[in-house]
């Protein structure tokens, strides 16, 4: 699953892309490693039209797979949107765009550990979004924190293409690439929006060095896939 992504990009580009109205992000610096249960902008649908925001990565877990845990670190990767759980954020009020330069997969080595492999566009345009979900819930995401009130958000997965499939066979993060998918995502119906939980066509992606910043052996991977 995808618990690493990067934003490297132009600040100006996601309002142009995503067609934003109001930022609320003031000055955004370069993300080249965003990680579970950290900021990240996003862009949501509000009254005055797609405004970008910052938002923390992990939408709330079910209950169910709380008992036990005094934190909860978030579910970063949505499967199924149709479930119980999720049905509740499906309509247009809690869709979001997530902006990426970058992703990465993490791959299995022989002696066991593993390492990540980072995908870009390979037509060469830096910027695409995750297709996410966002919410605001009241919970303990770290426990010096206590109980908080955040803006969350998680992004949609799907079978991997043939780039993805490659390091990481289960899954890939949902994609869009083109306004068409953007504004239906952002304001389609839900039948015709969950069409775009799919891979990317095979070569649409190739292999890239980590983004301005090396891969941190040892950070804390947190974060799951429902």
């Amino acid at each position: 699953m995808c618990n690493l992504y990067a934003m490297t990009g132009s600040q100006q580009a996601i309002r142009e892309a995503a067609r934003v109205m109001t930022d609320r992000t003031g000055n955004l610096r370069p993300l080249p490693e965003i990680w579970p249960n950290t900021m990240a902008p996003i862009v949501r649908n509000a009254p005055d039209g797609r405004e970008l925001v910052m938002a923390r990565w992990g939408m709330p877990t079910p209950p169910g797979y709380l008992k036990g845990h005094r934190v909860d670190r978030g579910v970063t990767n949505i499967r199924n949107p149709t479930s119980t759980w999720w049905k509740r954020w499906e309509g247009v009020a809690h869709r979001c765009l997530v902006p990426l330069t970058a992703f990465s997969e993490p791959e299995r080595l022989p002696d066991g550990t593993s390492r990540p492999v980072w995908f870009v566009r390979s037509d060469g345009e830096p910027l695409a979004f995750f297709a996410g979900i966002w919410c605001q819930w009241t919970s303990v995401r770290k426990l010096a924190d206590g109980e908080t009130t955040d803006d969350l958000f998680g992004f949609l997965t799907t079978t991997a293409n043939r780039e993805v499939g490659a390091t990481h066979p289960k899954a890939m993060p949902v994609i869009l690439t083109r306004p068409e998918e953007l504004d239906l995502w952002m304001m389609g119906p839900l039948d015709d929006a969950l069409q775009l939980q799919r891979p990317l066509p095979d070569n649409a992606l190739k292999m890239a060095h980590a983004p301005l910043a090396a891969y941190r052996v040892g950070v804390p991977c947190e974060g799951v896939k429902l």
